[in-house]
């Protein structure tokens, strides 16, 4: 049986004729700039075909209903596994989701009681919050109960006409607000303070009732309802996430008086193992739990309790032995999120199978990444591949091997420079090499600052009375290990005190087959106005989805052919031969360029031809800063790899942030060691501009740079919360209680 995963001539995107016989069973890292050709590899090539080829075996109905895979190019891949892709997306919970259910931890703990609490209840889902049998009545199993704040809900100072509804799809002449305005019931003049308790209980509270004498605009059918239960009804019960922002604004959240948070009802918090009900294990820390269940010796639970034991540990394993089942999961950092991901893996008993992580380290400390370490030596010890892309030393450093591509990204890139152990690495000619020998120094500077932003005695989840103080117009990093605190102190606290902080975080740009530079930074208006002033005609000549589309193939530049369960296959249009526009538009040119020819441009080469254009310039060069000057205009963003969406977020921002404080939660993302450096001088910049930096990050050579530091710690959720050091880097180094202090000692 062969032993390695034999790839020839693999050209998927930017790929050069890649051929290479990958090792199973080994710990294989795939490295590079953003942009190399690393996710073209490992995941347009390797995962899409094995993910494909499994599809194939499934029935034509069933192939129907599956994700569909693009296919891709290469001269032939044998000896593939199945593989299993783990992305960085966050576990999505809704405020039913905890630590317990997504694990399936709480369903083992369910039998448990339902097989040996006394007294007995009944079965298992007489123990779930999410069933009508074991839920609160009153707050229905969510622990917690909503109560609209009228004040934040209604200017009493102005009328229905003047937009007394303070909730934003009650805005005037809009379809919600005609519910009330054309009901008959009201004076729409009227400021709401001078409304009678009748009128004011009929226009908030009211239950379905038929309009007596509604004006003509009222539609026959409908029934009116008050605007609290309209509001419950469409956003609060519905669980949307629509208007998120703006139900906070003007929701009271308070723990139930009845089931006091633990979800459940009297009669199953009444049934209890050695004196402890389903809540009270719910409460308590994995470590606790683990103990409180290794004391049951019960033969006829043997089963349940060695599986709840085993799903435990593997918490444990992952440094969450901290977390407790009833902590819900939007609550979870991205650190904790991508563990609990991955410890679902650990208890499987599937064999022979290609794990295929994309950066397993995303969000982690690198104290935290000893857990992913234990993961990966544990799957691979069950008899398995693992197959990922990081950035991260600490995780590449423990492979069998390690591919590196580069040595450049887009067209630059695509090569495979690297193939060997880590130590062999070290020694060769590589950006990657080179980024992980080069020697760090911290900002020993201690600028003399004159005034700061101010947390007094804040609390939320783990933080308890801290007060923390940032000094303006410098770049302050927050840091702690993942589940510290530092997104509720940052994202939470502090942007509640000073709500016109703008937020960068994790999250990706949306991307299409019809997105890409010029739309995203805002120029390509300005680029059509240009070609339309030049040439006398409308500007929509020159839209790729208006007056200047390629008719065949509506402006995309490929024609898509459904081919029922064999998937859908693209093809270049024949018409417009993929430049997307017609005839007639081709014909017009801006500085001897006709439209399709600029998108053919470099960020480079489109900064020269537009230099003279203030608007244009501006934004180009912020691409140009964040060192993607290599891309072509017209290069759609869904083909942009995660760290040149990341880089071009920031490059979006930088170009256009007015903001005097802007908060970046993990910039490093996706991030190459070699784009750091660039990502650095991008703070330098905004910092001359005046802005205030906060950065929450764990990445060291980002840490190494900061004029103030804010730690938390010691570990996460209980263990966390506490304000291990604030002040200038220079001291922060001879902390002996923090995990960060100790490895960025280690780092330099």
């Amino acid at each position: 049986m062969n032993k390695n995963i034999v790839i020839k001539n693999a050209t998927t995107n930017n790929l050069k004729n890649i051929s290479i016989d990958i090792p199973k069973n080994k710990i294989i890292a795939v490295t590079g700039v953003s942009g190399s050709g690393k996710s073209s590899f490992v995941f347009d090539t390797i995962a899409s075909q094995s993910q494909r080829l499994l599809n194939e075996t499934y029935s034509s109905y069933i192939q129907d209903l599956l994700p569909k895979y693009k296919k891709p190019t290469f001269d032939s891949i044998s000896n593939l596994p199945v593989s299993l892709v783990i992305n960085q997306k966050r576990i999505e919970g809704n405020s039913r989701s905890t630590v317990g259910t997504i694990t399936d931890i709480y369903t083992n703990l369910r039998l448990l009681f339902s097989r040996i609490a006394v007294p007995f209840i009944g079965y298992s889902m007489n123990y779930s919050f999410n069933n009508t049998e074991g839920m609160c009545s009153i707050c229905k199993g969510l622990g917690e109960i909503k109560q609209m704040n009228i004040k934040r809900l209604i200017d009493f100072d102005k009328s229905l006409n003047q937009g007394a509804i303070l909730f934003p799809t009650f805005q005037n002449n809009g379809w919600r607000l005609s519910r009330y305005t054309e009901s008959g019931f009201f004076n729409n003049d009227k400021k709401i303070s001078q409304y009678s308790k009748e009128e004011l209980d009929l226009l908030l509270y009211s239950k379905e009732i038929k309009p007596v004498n509604p004006t003509t605009k009222w539609h026959k059918t409908a029934t009116y309802l008050g605007v609290v239960p309209r509001i419950e009804n469409v956003f609060i019960n519905s669980e949307t996430t629509k208007y998120k922002k703006e139900l906070n604004n003007i929701l009271d959240v308070k723990v139930c008086p009845q089931c006091k948070g633990t979800r459940l009802n009297n009669k199953a918090l009444s049934a209890k193992i050695m004196n402890k009900s389903i809540a009270d294990c719910s409460s308590m820390s994995i470590n606790e739990l683990f103990d409180f269940i290794n004391k049951i010796d019960d033969e006829k639970v043997s089963i349940i309790i060695n599986d709840l034991k085993k799903k435990l540990k593997s918490l444990q394993i992952v440094g969450l032995d901290y977390l407790s089942l009833n902590r819900n999961t939007n609550t979870l950092s991205g650190g904790e999120s991508q563990r609990i991901k991955m410890t679902k893996y650990l208890n499987s008993s599937l064999s022979d199978v290609l794990y295929i992580f994309d950066e397993p380290t995303i969000g982690l400390h690198p104290h935290d990444i000893k857990g992913i370490v234990n993961i990966f030596k544990e799957i691979k010890n069950n008899g398995n591949s693992i197959l990922f892309v990081d950035h991260d030393k600490d995780i590449i450093s423990i492979c069998d091997k390690v591919i590196n591509f580069g040595e450049k990204a887009g067209i630059n890139g695509g090569n495979i420079t690297f193939y060997g152990i880590y130590e062999e690495l070290l020694n060769s000619n590589t950006i990657t090499a080179k980024a992980f020998l080069k020697k760090h120094n911290i900002n020993e500077k201690e600028k003399d600052f004159s005034s700061f932003y101010t947390l007094d005695n804040v609390s939320k989840n783990n933080i308890k009375n801290l007060s923390v103080k940032i000094p303006k117009n410098a770049l302050t990093l927050v840091t702690g290990v993942a589940g510290s605190g530092k997104s509720t102190l940052i994202r939470y606290l502090f942007k509640n005190k000073y709500p016109k902080a703008a937020i960068l975080d994790q999250s990706l740009p949306h991307t299409s087959v019809r997105s890409n530079i010029t739309t995203y930074i805002n120029i390509y208006n300005e680029i059509k106005k240009l070609f339309a002033k030049a040439n006398s005609v409308n500007a929509n000549m020159f839209s790729a989805t208006g007056k200047g589309a390629c008719l065949v193939c509506k402006g995309k530049g490929f024609i898509k052919l459904d081919l029922a369960y064999l998937g859908d296959s693209t093809q270049v249009c024949e018409k417009c031969k993929g430049k997307r526009f017609n005839d007639t538009a081709l014909s017009y040119y801006y500085k001897n360029k006709n439209i399709s020819e600029i998108f053919d441009l470099s960020v480079q080469e489109a900064l020269e031809l537009f230099f003279d254009n203030t608007l244009i310039r501006n934004k180009l060069e912020s691409i140009v800063n964040a060192n993607l000057d290599y891309i072509k205009l017209g290069q759609t963003l869904d083909t942009f790899s995660g760290g040149e969406l990341q880089r071009l977020k920031i490059a979006k921002m930088l170009s256009e942030n007015t903001d005097e404080i802007i908060i970046l939660d993990e910039p490093s993302t996706g991030l190459h060691e070699a784009d750091i450096e660039n990502l650095i001088k991008l703070f330098n910049v905004l910092i001359k501009q005046g802005h205030t930096l906060i950065v929450l990050e764990h990445n060291l050579s980002i840490i190494s740079q900061a004029d103030w530091i804010i730690d938390l710690g010691l570990k996460g959720g209980s263990l966390g919360g506490k304000l291990l050091y604030q002040g200038y880097l220079k001291n922060f180094l001879n902390n002996e209680n923090s995990f960060t202090a100790k490895y960025l000692k280690e780092f330099l």
